[in-house]
């Protein structure tokens, strides 16, 4: 599939630099990191943010302005933001009166937007966040906390903007946002793939004649695969799933939202439509508002989802409420666009893309002497980090491979990337007698510079366990043990997976399990065991149930394949060993 595109790296930087010289006279965009920010946001009342992975235009970068959002904060192509770029852009625009955060439920959201929160909180901001579940296939009631957010989430913006710019307090602001994704039910079919614009791959493969059933924003493989239906079947079943999940009746007032994912026509959607009035009709249910359009994309991938909200008075006063952006307005707001009263000079923005693929050279990794090593100094546990990077980096491509068989394909360049932002400050370290110090550097670097559940979760298994340890000038084989037990703890809190679901967990926790148990024999030894175990436990994700991230909706569909996180790490204990080794 051809894409229009400069480079692979730079799609990000270049999109999100056209849309601010476009919309300039509506937004400007935060100097240091991707946040899209409102020339005429209001400054009384609780600020809005919104978020999460860039690919997915005009969701949610362009829904800013009066009525919606006073900012958004954009990730990596379908990866969430990283904390300090949620954190920074949230900062811009604080009123003193709490920020209130709302995103697609996504364990890299989720997990980025809470850090976010957790340093927001720090300064003395109040937040709340409220994440859009709307995916009625993607997890049973019972797990509701789990769904995904995919178009429904439109109506929880519209509501928050409608909500904010009433002056209610955050609180307030909260509950009323929650109703109204309580009250959004969506599913969708995909009848043709999507492809990044930094991969050279579709993201699936559909054969001629089926349809994806229960398909995700990120164009996840569905819950079910079918040969292709009429339109009008294909409505009555979608409809049937969101009817069975929520209490719909006769007297209901909704709105309606039919999403195209990117290639489908606004002819096919009409005829679509046509048959959600009349079933909706049928059984007594009126229509408040419509609308159909493609705010939330999955590039160019084909197929619809359906979103109704169901509405009460409350919810119904809100919507109604204008709003405008360039891409999305509801009534009338007056003159826009504005200059607002306090915008700063403008700073040249520098930011570094995603992943470069044209530094993938390996960086120079110098051991402090022949044959096998039996502690790690400064510079030795700097150059193992580089070693790693190295690995990660030259298997990107594998890395991106894997995760395309039950994810979005996007985990070998969010590992390489922020790897390779790693490498570079570990390169430019000043000289330091703390052994602890190259692991701080690199879990932080990428925690801070990733996005997606992989910044949190891997930034954490460098960073969480030397964190705040007592400097040491080297480190022994169980030094290093209690470092990784003490990582694989911090992310088992912060991302709640076990072994067996289908995550890194089950090659990390094998792993440390080894390095507690081998810690006696040396390093070498130890790491030798460590990389076997990982190994191990990566091949075992093949026999699991995804309970965790974007393959979770896929349940037995996810059986036979690897997990890309759980092969990162074996990956990771591969380069120690290696340069343990010599």
């Amino acid at each position: 599939m051809q894409k229009i595109r400069n480079s692979k790296e730079k799609v990000v930087d270049e999109s999100f630099e056209g849309l601010i010289l476009a919309y300039g006279k509506y937004w400007k965009r935060h100097p240091k990191v991707k946040g899209v920010i409102s020339r005429t946001r209001r400054k009384d009342k609780v600020s809005l943010v919104i978020g999460g992975g860039s690919g997915h235009e005009p969701i949610y970068s362009c829904f800013v302005g009066p009525g919606l959002a006073d900012a958004a904060v954009c990730g990596n192509i379908f990866a969430s933001p990283d904390p300090d770029a949620i954190y920074q852009t949230a900062k811009a625009v604080d009123n003193g009166k709490g920020i209130l955060f709302v995103y697609g439920c996504y364990a890299g959201d989720n997990m980025n937007f809470d850090m976010g929160e957790e340093f927001l909180n720090a300064d003395g901001i109040k937040t709340a966040h409220v994440r859009g579940q709307d995916d009625v296939v993607s997890q049973p009631m019972e797990r509701y906390d789990q769904r995904r957010g995919i178009a429904g989430n439109l109506f929880a913006v519209k509501i928050a903007g409608a909500v904010c710019d009433a002056g209610l307090p955050l609180e307030e602001c909260a509950r009323i946002v929650e109703k109204a994704r309580n009250n959004t039910r969506s599913v969708g079919v995909a009848t043709s793939p999507g492809q990044l614009p930094n991969a050279d791959h579709p993201i699936f493969e559909l054969p001629e004649g089926m349809i994806e059933y229960g398909m995700g924003l990120h164009g996840e493989r569905g819950v079910k695969r079918v040969p292709m239906e009429p339109a009008d079947t294909l409505v009555e079943t979608m409809l049937q799933a969101i009817f069975d999940d929520g209490d719909f009746k006769a007297g209901d007032e909704v709105v309606c939202y039919l999403n195209a994912f990117g290639s489908t026509s606004v002819t096919e959607m009409a005829i679509c439509y046509r048959r959600v009035f009349q079933i909706l009709d049928s059984m007594g249910i009126k229509v408040h508002d419509c609308d159909i359009n493609n705010y939330c994309r999955t590039q160019e991938m084909g197929g619809f989802s359906i979103s109704l909200m169901q509405l009460d008075d409350e919810l119904k006063k809100y919507y109604d409420m204008p709003c405008y952006c360039p891409y999305y307005a509801k009534g009338s707001v007056g003159e826009a666009g504005a200059a607002d009263d306090d915008e700063a000079a403008t700073e040249e923005a520098v930011e570094e893309p995603e992943f470069d693929d044209s530094d993938v050279e390996d960086a120079p990794v110098v051991r402090s002497k022949e044959g096998e090593l039996d502690v790690l100094n400064a510079e030795d546990a700097k150059n193992m980090l580089l070693a790693v990077a190295n690995k990660i980096i030259s298997n990107v491509d594998y890395l991106t491979e894997i995760d395309n068989q039950t994810g979005d394909g996007d985990h070998g360049f969010g590992m390489a990337g922020g790897l390779q932002k790693a490498k570079k400050k570990l390169l430019a370290m000043d000289p330091t007698d703390n052994a602890y110090e190259p692991f701080e550097t690199t879990g932080r670097t990428m925690l801070l510079s990733m996005g997606g559940a992989s910044g949190v979760i891997f930034g954490s298994l460098f960073l969480a366990g030397s964190q705040g340890a007592e400097p040491k000038k080297e480190l022994n084989a169980a030094d290093l043990a209690a470092m990784e037990q003490k990582s694989l703890e911090k992310i088992q809190e912060r991302g709640g997976a076990s072994v067996g679901d289908k995550t890194m967990v089950d090659a990390m926790a094998p792993a440390v399990q080894a390095l507690k148990a081998s810690a006696d024999k040396g390093l070498l030894e130890m790491l030798k065991a460590a990389e076997a175990a990982a190994k191990e436990g990566m091949e075992n994700t093949k026999n699991c149930i995804a309970k965790f991230g974007k393959a979770k909706s896929l349940g037995e569909r996810a059986l036979g394949y690897q997990d890309a996180g759980a092969t990162s790490v074996a990956l990771i204990f591969e380069a120690m060993r290696e340069f343990v080794e010599g």
